[in-house]
């Protein structure tokens, strides 16, 4: 499943050895991939976490579909989770930056240990900055980065969500270091709750990655439903107890299920839905599915899954999620 995603780490990791006009080619930097030639660029700058990743491939993913692609300014993690990438200064702010954390390839300083599946991170084009080591990457500026690409919330409100359903306080910088913070209470729950969202990211591998003759790629459709589910989940998810490791096994296996069901390769229209359909009601954990199309979802009370079909159609929850 990982022959795409580690392939493009080791191309990276490939050109900067041979010094293709990073910062003496250490990890960490980029070549000169999707920058014009003779012009000034800009470094934009940051570092990846669930805990800190090393060797995660780094990219602005100019077309959206959430792959390193031939012109997309590309680097790979150093030894403490940093990367540059040397990029046009016209695109700083207009494309997200996304970050792919690769089976077997991939170290989590967490644990000092490589990913056991790989997952896919980013942070929302309107968060980049120029401004040295401020793009930090992780599942908590992923979860962001979806909210707002449903169209329907501005980057404040996604963080506001967010913090809620961490029962943080309001006005938590949602894409903020958590590690850098790890000895306040905020950046601890932070932090236990990205890991949890990472492991969750990384058992669906199998459903959002999709290998081909052409090799493995990213499913949107499929991840947009998969950051969905964990959003609409994520107050139960969020800490270490017994309660939120039965609550992850069950939504692991409720998103295997239903992502399996939805069409592989939808195109690029409408792809928020994906997303919105799985943000309606529950009072008790349900994992809620839409589809590319935007279907009808009804909220469930008491749990389980309920995916959305049809065209054009309108949903509606009880609970937690309310009108879509």
């Amino acid at each position: 499943m990982r022959t795409r995603f580690a392939a493009a780490a080791v191309l990276v990791v490939a050109g900067l050895m041979a010094g293709c006009g990073g910062s003496g080619g250490s990890a960490g930097t980029t070549g000169s991939t999707g920058t014009p030639a003779g012009s000034s660029l800009a470094a934009v700058s940051g570092k990846v976490a669930d805990g800190y990743l090393v060797n995660a491939t780094v990219f602005m993913d100019k077309n959206g579909n959430y792959q390193p692609d031939a012109g997309e300014p590309t680097a790979t993690t150093d030894a403490n989770g940093n990367y540059t990438l040397t990029v046009d200064p016209a695109d700083v702010g207009q494309y997200p930056i996304v970050a792919m954390a690769v089976q077997g390839v991939t170290i989590d300083k967490d644990t000092n240990q490589v990913v056991a599946n790989s997952y896919v991170l980013s942070m929302p084009a309107n968060a980049v900055s120029g401004t040295v080591s401020s793009n930090f990457i992780s599942p908590m500026s992923t979860e962001v980065h979806e909210l707002m690409a449903t169209g329907k919330y501005n980057m404040q409100q996604a963080m506001d969500l967010m913090s809620a359903q961490l029962g943080l306080p309001a006005g938590t910088n949602m894409l903020a270091d958590y590690m850098a913070n790890s000895g306040s209470t905020t950046g601890q729950t932070m932090h236990t709750a990205a890991q949890n969202m990472a492991s969750l990211m990384g058992s669906q591998m199998g459903q959002v990655m999709i290998t081909s003759g052409s090799g493995t790629t990213v499913d949107v459709n499929r991840y947009r439903g998969m950051m969905g589910a964990i959003f609409s989940n994520l107050s139960s998810v969020k800490g270490t107890g017994a309660g939120s490791q039965a609550a992850m096994t069950s939504l692991m296996g409720s998103m295997t299920t239903t992502l399996g069901t939805m069409p592989v390769g939808q195109p690029f229209r409408n792809m928020s839905a994906s997303f919105r359909g799985m943000m309606g009601g529950s009072t008790s954990g349900g994992t809620m599915m839409g589809s590319s199309t935007g279907g009808t979802t009804t909220g469930s009370t008491s749990g389980g899954t309920v995916m959305g079909s049809g065209t054009g159609a309108t949903g509606s929850g009880s609970g937690m999620g309310g009108q879509m």
